[in-house]
């Protein structure tokens, strides 16, 4: 007998290779192994392709028993039938059955320890004998329906008292209701009637069968930034997990809008003396930073790998927030010294930036980078960084641990609009600042290498005729000779200011502009998750004015797409606000650096100038 199965839900396909399907529709298998989550069959309509294998139930033959008291043949789950009282369901059922076969809403009870499903979703699912009753639960066993669950759900494991909602403490001990003191569990899995792609809750449905059971569909696209920062797991309701109230991200409401909440305790770090190490008896080198916090004032050693362990952990765990990019890594010449004083000036500006930031300062993980001496307790490093290694806030849990003004004071309409320029606003941005780049760096190489040899090509000349004058033995010219050879090494001495002058001036804006284009690279990401959180609130809407979703959760995603909102906005007020704070500073400097430069060129010129008074 060829492989059946039933679709569970509608899915429309949105990519080549795959097709769509209707809720209860039969399909045929090509074969009953998934790919990677995604079944190859054949519809009720001849196309072939691909779909979601959480999207069906595969139809079993039921097993040849001996015949019972219903008549030869009957199998045993007919055995109670009586006679001529009704025929098995067809395959595909009619319209007249089409009532019993709507998923029923699972019971309050009803509490799986974790799940996860092949597209990264979490959203609970009943089991089939809870959905369908007898007549679904007999055509496959509880085996199919149970492989889609691993252990790398979102939700946090709570063994052995989910019935009786007591939850385990960090220290391994558990609390009766909501947890200890200061530490709440907190879920967006209130409508499980919002049915996605890859493993969704199926739509459930009021007691009278007012409502339809439509869905707010996932993305396909798996590998999406919405997907994979856990945006669309929160917004469709899947996220769930345990929150203490020092991990908790507060956005306000300031005169400009929303915005994150001040740091209390602000403080700035100190990056100095790079130092070449060596371990394995000098077998393998590194240059090791000594960092000072201004709030500890306890110095701590780090190498670049932590720098980058830190970026990589923060970077996974705060997916609509800007963590600066680190200063680029380099295969040759890193003990070099002109690489590590630039390597150590961008690590500086990166210092700068993480502890300006509200959220990124106050970061269990960076304090832990910034205090715990790593050389002389190692035990505790490594504690820490295993503890970070195994957050649990992270994708989807991570907007759990967002607190958000009240959703009144957002209005989605100008939130896109706001989105929108500042889309535009990072484009024309990024396009400025990489021809700024260019610029300056063809205008140092020149002032490096072309006006150093130019000013100096004039020097020698000069000299040159200062030479040829001394062939004159007449006493009346010597100082004339003097003052001509003067002027000469003054232009070769610009020449050099010229060369040395790119340090001072134009680096630092280049070191500033790389920065920055680290940001900007970021912004097309943290946009997408907020994009992507309006596209569902749109589609819920839709679904509300055909009727075919309740109102109640349709509002449930547009809260939860508020959280992403406010802190987006946040997040790009503090950009702006930082941008205009480095700008200044650097513009400052750069102006002061070639007011400087120019005045010691002067200073030189009227030296030489001086010169010839006395001839």
């Amino acid at each position: 007998m060829a492989l059946r199965a039933r679709a569970l839900y509608d899915f429309r396909s949105e990519n080549p290779g795959e097709i769509s399907l209707r809720e209860h529709e039969v399909l045929s298998l090509c074969s009953e192994q998934d790919i990677e989550g995604w079944l190859e069959g054949v519809n009720s309509r001849g196309d072939r392709g691909l779909f979601p294998a959480s999207y069906v139930q595969v139809i079993r033959a039921p097993e040849p028993g001996p015949p019972v008291d219903g008549g030869p043949g009957v199998p045993a789950r007919y055995a109670n039938v009586p006679p001529g009282g009704f025929e098995p369901l067809p395959a595909a059922p009619p319209a007249a059955f089409q009532p019993l076969l709507q998923p029923q809403a699972p019971p309050s009870s009803f509490q799986p320890s974790g799940a996860s499903f092949p597209y990264g979703g979490g959203a609970l699912q009943p089991s089939p004998q809870q959905l369908y009753g007898g007549y679904q639960a007999s055509q496959g066993s509880d085996d199919d329906w149970d492989d889609e669950w691993d252990d790398s759900s979102t939700v946090a494991d709570e063994p052995g008292a989910l019935g009786s909602g007591a939850y385990p403490d960090l220290d391994g001990s558990s609390s009766a209701g909501g947890g200890a003191a200061g530490r709440y569990r907190l879920s967006t899995r209130s409508d499980l009637s919002l049915g996605s792609r890859g493993g969704s809750a199926p739509p459930q449905h009021q007691a009278s069968g007012a409502k339809s059971s439509a869905t707010v569909s996932r993305n396909l696209n798996r590998f999406s930034t919405f997907v994979k920062s856990g945006g669309e797991a929160f917004v469709l309701g899947e996220a769930s997990g345990f929150v203490k109230d020092g991990d908790k991200l507060c956005v306000v409401l300031g005169p400009y809008g929303p915005e994150w909440q001040e740091n209390p305790y602000p403080f700035q770090c100190t990056i100095d003396d790079p130092t070449k190490q060596t371990k394995f008896k000098g077998m393998k080198s590194y240059i090791s930073y000594k960092l000072v916090p201004t709030h500890t004032q306890v110095p701590v050693h780090r190498r670049y790998k932590h720098f980058d362990w830190l970026y990589a952990r923060l970077a996974e765990k705060f997916p609509v927030i800007s963590v600066p990019h680190l200063p680029e890594k380099q295969a040759t010449g890193r003990f070099e010294e002109d690489f590590i004083s630039k390597r150590r000036k961008g690590l500086i500006w990166w210092m700068n930036h993480m502890a300006s930031h509200p959220v990124l300062a106050q970061c269990d993980v960076f304090q832990h980078f910034l205090t715990c001496p790593s050389s002389t307790d190692e035990k505790a490093w490594k504690q820490g960084k295993r503890k970070a290694e195994k957050d649990e806030m992270v994708g989807a849990n991570f907007f759990l641990t967002l607190s958000t003004p009240p959703a009144a004071a957002l209005d989605l309409q100008e939130v896109e609009s706001k989105i929108d320029g500042f889309k535009c606003f990072t484009k024309k941005m990024d396009d400025s600042a990489l021809q700024l780049n260019h610029t300056a760096n063809e205008f140092a190489r020149k002032q490096v290498t072309g006006f150093k040899k130019e000013y100096q090509k004039v020097g020698q000349s000069f000299r040159g005729l200062s030479q040829a004058f001394e062939l004159d033995q007449q006493a009346f010219s010597v100082g004339l000779n003097q003052a001509i050879a003067f002027t000469g090494d003054a232009y070769d001495a610009i020449g050099e200011l010229f060369a040395e002058q790119p340090r001072q001036d134009l680096d630092p804006v280049m070191d500033l502009l790389a920065l920055y284009q680290g940001h900007l690279a970021n912004f097309p990401d943290i946009i997408h998750v907020q994009k992507g959180a309006l596209t569902k609130v749109k589609e819920s809407r839709r679904h509300v004015e055909e009727g075919k979703m309740e109102v109640q959760k349709a509002d449930g995603i547009q809260d939860r797409c508020n959280t992403i909102s406010f802190a987006t906005l946040a997040e790009i007020h503090h950009f702006h606000q930082i941008r205009v704070r480095d700008f200044k500073s650097q513009m400052q400097h750069f102006l002061q650096q070639q007011i400087i430069f120019f005045q010691k060129v002067t200073q030189k010129l009227e030296e030489a100038l001086h010169k010839y008074d006395s001839v």
